[in-house]
Order: structure tokens, then C-alpha cells, then sequence
């Protein structure tokens, strides 16, 4: 299993190149930025957090002040805006008993445990976790979306019904534990699911895994 993940992260690398993902300019824009994204798109995440930056807002202190109504306006672009308020309220809370605004207190801690801190945070969850594990704080955790079942059930790696278990197992019961490698894995199957592997009408005939 190992040379076959492997060769088809080379295909995408190859293909696409770096993707430099996640674009924040902090570990902490990221967590918010994780809870932002979930069920809409990226421009609709950006054109959020544009608006905590430009007021000013996009801080652990300050966010924590804000009122959650006005935080829920600020963030409107992002869908949901009412649901993401409390539930980035509900993550401020969890950073505030955990770490304070050093999140750097939070790489320090077992990965195990502290996935289970977060999902044990309302409105977090597997995927949000390990977004946030990963790309915020930089633990080799594979995260797992639509974009992975797709694509790996597709080509006969797990089942259509595969749960992210299963999905995740796939990758880190196989590679190498490497959170750099796990990013780039995982940015390159997103730019893949978008450009190729669509949910309808796939377009297969330039894929970089249909080509030998």
C-alpha cells in the first residue's frame, strides 16, 4: 500500500506543484479559519476573516470580547455566521482554559489526547480537529474530507461508505509520520478533488492518475 500512496503523491506533486496550504499568517488565524470553513468555500472563509483583520479582530483577546452578535456579523460571509460564532466562541473558550494565547502550549501536549480535548469541543469535529492539529500546530495527523473518500474509493483503496477512520487509516497506518508530507498530501488531493475528481461528470481524461 505504501509505494501506491506514495506514487500517486508524486503524480499530484509533479502535476500541481506546492500548494502552501493553510495561507494564515498565524497558528491561531488557522483554528479560525477551520471553524469558518466548515460547509462553504475558501473565498467565503477569506472574505470573513477580511473582516476581523481589517477591524482589527482577528485576536485571541479580542475575539474573546467581542460580542457573539457581532462576531456573527463580522463573519457572515462565511454561511452559518450565527452557528460559527458560537461555535468559535465555543473554541476560544477551550483555548482560554488550555493555553491563553500561547498555543504553543498546545504542540507540547500528547496529539492522542489532545484530539480528544477537541472533539470534546462543541461544534468540532474530525475534521476540524485535525485541521486544526495539523495545520495549526503542526502534528502529523492526515486529515480526511470529501475530497479523500471520493477520490480513494474512486480507485479502489476503501469502500464508497468508508468511514474517516477508515479513510484516515489509510494514509497514516501506511506513510510515515510526517506532518509536512501530510499537509502536502492532503492540499494536493483537495486541488485534485476541485480540477478533476467532481462529485458529477469527473473529469477523467487528464487526470494525473489516469496517465501511466
Amino acid at each position: 500500500m505504501k509505494p501506491r500512496l506514495e506514487s500517486i503523491y508524486r503524480k499530484l506533486y509533479s502535476r500541481f506543484g506546492p500548494q502552501h496550504w493553510w495561507p494564515a499568517d498565524s497558528a491561531f488565524e488557522v483554528m479560525v479559519g477551520a471553524i469558518l470553513t466548515q460547509n462553504t468555500n475558501w473565498q467565503n472563509v477569506e472574505r470573513a476573516i477580511a473582516n476581523l483583520k481589517k477591524r482589527g479582530d482577528l485576536d485571541f483577546k479580542k475575539l474573546f470580547r467581542l460580542p457573539e452578535k457581532k462576531l456573527a456579523l463580522l463573519i457572515k460571509p462565511a454561511g452559518y455566521y450565527n452557528i460559527k460564532a458560537r461555535r468559535l466562541k465555543e473554541l476560544l473558550k477551550f483555548l482560554d482554559a488550555h493555553c491563553g494565547t500561547d498555543i504553543k502550549q498546545l504542540c507540547r501536549q500528547n496529539t492522542r489526547a489532545l484530539r480528544r480535548k477537541l472533539l470534546s469541543v462543541k461544534g468540532v469535529g474530525e475534521e476540524t480537529a485535525d485541521s486544526i492539529l495539523l495545520y495549526a500546530l503542526n502534528k502529523p495527523v492526515f486529515v480526511v474530507d470529501a475530497y479523500t473518500k471520493r477520490i480513494f474509493s474512486r480507485h479502489g483503496f476503501i469502500p464508497q461508505d468508508a468511514t474517516y477512520e477508515q479513510a484516515q487509516e489509510l494514509f497514516m497506518g501506511s506513510l510515515k509520520a510526517d506532518a509536512q508530507v501530510f499537509n502536502e498530501y492532503h492540499a494536493l488531493i483537495v486541488r485534485l478533488g476541485k480540477e478533476h475528481c467532481l462529485k458529477n461528470k469527473p473529469r477523467c481524461a487528464d487526470c494525473p492518475l489516469e496517465k501511466k
